[in-house]
């Protein structure tokens, strides 16, 4: 990068941290072009560099704001990702929390959920290996990009996204093919609640929770972020609750209350008994 550009990367990135905690590493300055040039022609500037200049101007209203953090931090999601937690739902989670609730809802939250492809991988998985139950699981999917969530409540996707982890039976049983993209059927959209949410923020939405899939967002986070995240977790998450972090992602060194549990070829978390509300 020149001095320029480098300093607009810096500038982008402690506007990034200041409204979503969110630490961009330098490698990450392709980001500033390839997400924010569609930002700026969308909302009326000649330019990248004419947006960064009104942020940097103090001229640029919240909302754009808010709307330049939103499509930084946007993240890779796909159907039935590293698919061993959909195994360990499917053959050991489900069926305890079931078993456990012969009349309650089971409560599911998909943090960071994106384009809608985890929440919408549950809802499925559900409906063929659980149907009985299906009308007793409540999932909740939160992002903090309003832009994001507005797609995912629409549930299209293209050709490509629909050829990443999901089977093809799937595709033939949940989704309606529209033009060139797919969209998921109504009953399985129904499923999901979407909702703004800002992670570093205050959860007034969130209920007490069977299951939380926050996985592959930690990382985005320094160390004091992720220990206050965890910590909210506690505060949220029943005594036989399971979470679920990415695979390169751990409790350990962060927050002793969790303890790790093997399902299959899965790791999971749950709180240790002392712990436990």
């Amino acid at each position: 990068m020149n001095a320029t550009s480098a300093s607009d990367f810096n500038f982008i990135r402690e506007l990034v941290q200041r409204h979503s905690a969110i630490v961009l590493e330098a490698d990450k300055d392709y980001l500033i072009e390839t997400r924010l040039t569609p930002l700026a022609k969308q909302t009326g500037f000649a330019s990248l560099e004419a947006l960064i200049a009104a942020l940097r101007a103090n001229s640029a209203s919240l909302q754009l704001r808010k709307q330049v953090v939103e499509a930084i931090t946007t993240h890779e999601t796909s159907f039935f990702r590293d698919i061993h937690p959909f195994e360990a739902l499917k053959t050991t989670i489900l069926p305890e929390l079931f078993a456990n609730r012969p009349s309650a809802n089971v409560t599911i939250w998909c943090a960071a959920c994106s384009s809608g492809q985890e929440p919408f991988s549950i809802a499925m998985l559900v409906r063929e290996h659980f149907p009985t139950f299906r009308n007793r699981v409540r999932i909740i999917a939160t992002d903090l990009s309003g832009a994001i969530l507005a797609r995912a409540r629409a549930g299209f996707y293209s050709q490509i996204e629909v050829n990443r982890g999901l089977p093809a039976a799937l595709l033939t049983k949940y989704f309606q093919k529209q033009g060139l993209r797919w969209r998921i059927r109504p009953e399985i959209r129904q499923m999901v609640e979407f909702r703004q949410n800002n992670l570093v923020e205050s959860w007034p939405s969130v209920p007490p929770l069977d299951l939380v899939f926050m996985r592959n967002v930690l990382i985005y986070f320094d160390v004091k972020t992720k220990k206050a995240i965890l910590a909210k977790i506690r505060g949220v998450l029943k005594s036989s609750g399971y979470l679920f972090l990415g695979s390169s992602e751990t409790t350990l060194n962060l927050d002793d209350a969790f303890e790790p549990i093997s399902i299959g070829k899965s790791i999971c978390y749950k709180l240790r008994h002392n712990q436990a509300l």
